[in-house]
């Protein structure tokens, strides 16, 4: 339904050797991040002139970078309480032999479309935001705003709008209007949830080496229902399964191998009191438990294995997203997270962009190697650095892999915006990173292969930055092989576009 240091007297760290770029001594400026939560009604549709691209695109580079993200913070005078909260906005960039092609749309959901014509909210939102009226207005209200607004992927011939707790909006991946909800060709029933952040396998084992995406649903409740989906390259249903699992479960994201699907349940309760009540929003009646254990679930992926669903304990800690999990052996897996010493509560009455960064833990990369035998854990941690969204080559997911890409902060300890790019070597322990501090703010970045290539590092990474100087966006690309050298190409767009959350690449190249 939700949508972004532990103790080293444990767990071994990992010894870090870092390539740096050269930074400036005052690494961000608080007005200038809040700046890239104004909301952006613009929708525009243009190729990228000449002089809009810095440096040169890659020949070999084709194909469409989408990406989803809250864009839309205030109606009839009131601001969202947090961004999260805010109405989807999907951005497409098409690059072909050397041009660049940009558009962006608002995902018409039902509720966008309403409220616009009301010019007032007329739903609450899961992090906060409260219909105007006060607390009357809003008690015992338990209808969902769909506000499709944290991933876009495209498969089966299907360009979709993910917000984990409802179905997803299908789009026209050329104009990208909204075409409506999406059922998936009868898998979900009207008002059952898609997760938002899907992962696929490049080589099934159950469907003879051809990819397949893999999801979830989460029904939280006294006991939470996880419904487990596996989707065909031509988005058909290939296997589905459900299991219950003891207290409330507050996912986000999980994790495959070739064979299982984990998840961590977060030691998070949930009193519903305040929230029926009309005083606070869903998310705010969240609070972590230090005294509990973060609980770590392997389902067998494949459900006529007979093999049952085994639950590991870990020390309290809290994941939003996991990089990449993978099999050792039969008895033996590992899975890398960014993990948090605490959840960031989310106190009412209270403005997300005022947030006191160095009050709060940092997402840092930490390793689990799970006995399944023995039922034990060991962790430790691979990355000391403030980082969020990670990424890897598409044909190691689920396998073991070498390299990690990660936004990351600026500076090499504490928390703060995320400013930066880094690439981790986890065989080697040496990082590259490059840093837009002072004037930049970064979003996830994607990992696209060089066609025809086999080294597990050849290939771009492709970054949305913020430049608050210009009050606009870029679309910047790397050499994956070279982090520390900068971009090679930066498309400068003529608007900003807002911190996004999650998107995907394809190598389709969508433009009229």
């Amino acid at each position: 339904m939700l949508n972004p240091v532990l103790s080293p007297a444990i767990f071994s760290m990992t010894a870090l050797t870092a390539n740096t770029t050269p930074k400036p001594d005052s690494p961000y400026n608080r007005q200038d991040w809040q700046r890239g939560y104004q909301s952006q009604r613009h929708e525009t549709d243009y190729w990228l002139e000449a002089d809009e691209i810095v440096g040169e695109i890659p020949a070999a580079l084709s194909g469409t970078l989408f990406r989803n993200g809250p864009a839309l913070f205030e109606r009839g005078g009131q601001s969202v309480q947090h961004p999260f909260d805010g109405d989807g906005m999907v951005a497409a960039i098409s690059i072909d032999a050397g041009r660049a092609h940009f558009r962006n749309r608002f995902v018409r959901t039902e509720g966008f479309v309403a409220e616009e014509q009301a010019g007032k909210f007329l739903y609450r939102g899961v992090f906060g935001t409260q219909k105007p009226g006060g607390w009357l207005a809003n008690a015992f209200d338990f209808r969902v705003k769909n506000i499709a607004n944290t991933n876009i992927i495209y498969w089966g011939g299907k360009l979709l709008a993910l917000w984990e707790a409802a179905e997803p909006h299908r789009l026209d991946p050329e104009t990208l209007a909204t075409l409506g909800l999406d059922d998936l060709d009868g898998t979900l029933k009207p008002g059952e949830s898609f997760a938002a952040h899907p992962r696929v396998d490049p080589a099934c084992a159950f469907d003879g080496g051809q990819p397949c995406l893999v999801n979830f649903a989460i029904r939280p409740g006294l006991s939470t229902a996880i419904a487990l989906y596996e989707f065909a390259p031509d988005g058909q249903l290939r296997r589905q399964q459900a299991h219950q699992v003891p207290g409330f479960a507050f996912i986000h994201d999980f994790a495959i191998t070739p064979h299982y699907a984990l998840f961590f349940q977060n030691p998070v309760a949930f009193n519903p009191l305040p929230f029926a009540l009309g005083w606070r929003g869903a998310a705010e009646c969240i609070r972590f438990q230090a005294d509990q254990p973060t609980r770590i679930l392997v389902i067998p992926r494949d459900p006529q294995s007979g093999q049952p669903v085994r639950t590991l304990t870990a020390e309290a800690g809290f994941t939003f997203h996991h990089a990449n999990t993978w099999e050792i052996d039969a008895e033996t897996l590992a899975i890398d997270s960014v993990c948090y010493a605490t959840f960031p509560d989310v106190e009412p009455e209270t403005d997300f962009r005022q947030i006191n960064f160095a009050a709060l833990p940092p997402g840092q990369i930490w390793r689990c190697q799970l006995d399944l035998a023995q039922g034990r854990v060991e962790r430790r941690q691979l990355l000391a650095r403030c980082c969020e969204f990670p990424d890897l080559h598409p044909a190691r997911v689920g396998r073991d892999y070498r390299y990690l890409y990660l936004s990351c902060a600026h500076s090499p300890s504490g928390n703060a915006p995320l400013q930066g790019l880094l690439k981790l070597d986890l065989e080697t322990g040496v990082t590259q990173d490059y840093s837009f501090a002072p004037t930049g703010y970064v979003s996830e970045a994607r990992f696209v292969p060089e066609p025809g290539a086999t080294t597990e590092d050849a290939g771009w990474l492709l970054q949305v930055v913020y430049d608050s100087q210009r009050d606009r966006s870029e679309v910047v690309i790397f050499d994956a092989r070279d982090v520390t050298s900068g971009p090679v190409a930066r498309l400068q767009l003529r608007d900003r576009i807002p911190y996004g959350l999650h998107g995907c690449w394809t190598p389709h190249c969508f433009v009229r």
